[in-house]
């Protein structure tokens, strides 16, 4: 039997943050709207096909970080120095202020702020029958994986072959560390996730600032 929480309480946490992050950040996101479009040519916003939750497709929202139309030149994840980055891009990346305008896909329900993340059909489509147990959830904006794998880009940027390894190392591992997050599913440990992702948000811009 489910815990109230996840049944009603998570969709509610989920709400409120999303509703009050949305009014109080919004003079942050009129400002790093109107800084992309500035850097560089194309739309602000980057609505990249995602799985959710049962395996439902939807568009999950960004900034863009990238050049237009960068999805026909490279592959579905991003290493370090990826040449399809803009400038601007990189310090958005960096502080994850890209991924801002996804408490719109938690306000509609299409996300949630802790869940697993999602992924792109393409890798979906090798997950194994417990592997997909990830999909119960809504996607989430921040999960355990996410914080393990905060250098993700460097980590990849090293690889002789990116995509492999995502494939193969990377991706199992933030899939069972998922999974596992189905059986510790509680507001407390959600809360604790969401403050360790803002954590390591600050300690990156002060990281940030110091090579500036």
């Amino acid at each position: 039997m489910q815990s109230f929480y996840a049944k009603t309480g998570k969709r509610l946490f989920d709400v409120g943050v999303a509703t009050v992050g949305l009014l109080l950040l919004s003079p942050l996101l009129v400002a790093l709207a109107f800084l992309v479009k500035l850097t560089s040519a194309g739309p602000v916003f980057y609505r990249q096909i995602r799985v959710g939750q049962g395996g439902k497709i939807f568009r999950i929202a960004k900034f863009r970080s990238m050049r237009v139309d960068a999805d026909r030149y490279g592959l579905p994840i991003t290493s370090a120095g990826d040449p399809r980055v803009t400038a601007f891009g990189r310090v958005l990346r960096r502080l994850k202020l890209d991924e801002l305008p996804q408490l719109w896909n938690v306000f509609k329900g299409e996300m949630s702020l802790v869940g697993p993340r999602p992924e792109v059909p393409l890798y979906v489509e090798g997950y194994s029958m417990s592997q997909r147990q990830v999909l119960l959830l809504r996607p989430g904006i921040t999960d355990p994986a996410s914080i393990l794998y905060r250098d993700e880009e460097q980590l990849l940027g090293v690889q002789p072959d990116p995509d492999r390894y995502y494939r193969e190392v990377v991706l199992p591992n933030k899939l069972k560390l998922n999974v596992e997050y189905l059986s510790c599913l509680s507001f407390f440990y959600d809360l604790s996730l969401v403050l360790r992702t803002i954590s390591r948000i600050l300690i990156s811009k002060w990281q940030l600032g110091k090579t500036i």
